[in-house]
């Protein structure tokens, strides 16, 4: 049986796991990842869009969902590790999985910084995505503990309780359509966003 991690003799049908990768690139190895989960998630409802005859959709909806929020996470701690950085901060990475919190925790520095990028700016850049953090607490503040963020990895909580799609009497839909032409703007955003903070203010070279 050949194993997974080897080559494949078409040099196209290889994922190099190190390529974009560099051990002294911290901050550019997380937006990279948050980079990569984002496509996945967008790339994943596309080809849910292509073709749903087998309602593949109902099933592909967790890992997309997954994707998404990670993907956002990861963008949302490496924009807070450059700002700390700008701050003269020793803090890295900060907070855990709850992406409403780290979007707050990003404001306040954005505010402690008073750089070039006003939280003016920075606020009607993120519309998109405090819309849609908006959106999500509203759905998932349903489930009562904690952990709430491991809606689409688990269908329940750390303590057995059925997260909100579980115990819901009616449909919770998501348009995909919708889903891509947000995410790949927030994308885009959060790319923009962490270039100008991470090449511009930090001075990094590309």
């Amino acid at each position: 049986m050949q194993p997974i991690f080897s080559r494949n003799i078409d040099f196209n049908k290889i994922a190099f796991v190190n390529w974009r990768i560099d051990k002294d690139a911290d901050i550019r190895n997380i937006l990279n990842l948050a980079e990569g989960y984002s496509d996945a998630a967008i790339e994943l409802a596309k080809l849910c869009l292509s073709d749903n005859e087998d309602k593949k959709a109902d099933i592909l909806i967790f890992p997309i969902l997954t994707n998404a929020n990670h993907g956002i996470e990861l963008y949302l701690k490496g924009l807070n590790w450059i700002l700390n950085k700008l701050l003269e901060s020793a803090n890295k990475i900060e907070g855990g999985h709850n992406i409403q919190q780290i979007f707050q925790t990003l404001k306040s520095k954005i505010k402690l910084y008073k750089g070039r990028l006003s939280v003016r700016e920075f606020e009607a850049s993120m519309e998109e995505l405090q819309s849609y953090i908006t959106e999500l607490f509203d759905k998932i503040e349903a489930t009562p503990k904690d952990n709430k963020m491991d809606f689409s990895r688990y269908p329940f909580n750390n303590v057995y309780d059925n997260h909100f799609y579980v115990k819901s009497i009616g449909n919770i839909e998501i348009d995909l359509e919708n889903f891509v032409f947000r995410f790949e703007k927030i994308k885009e955003t959060l790319d923009t966003m962490s270039d100008y903070l991470y090449y511009q203010e930090l001075n990094h070279e590309w």
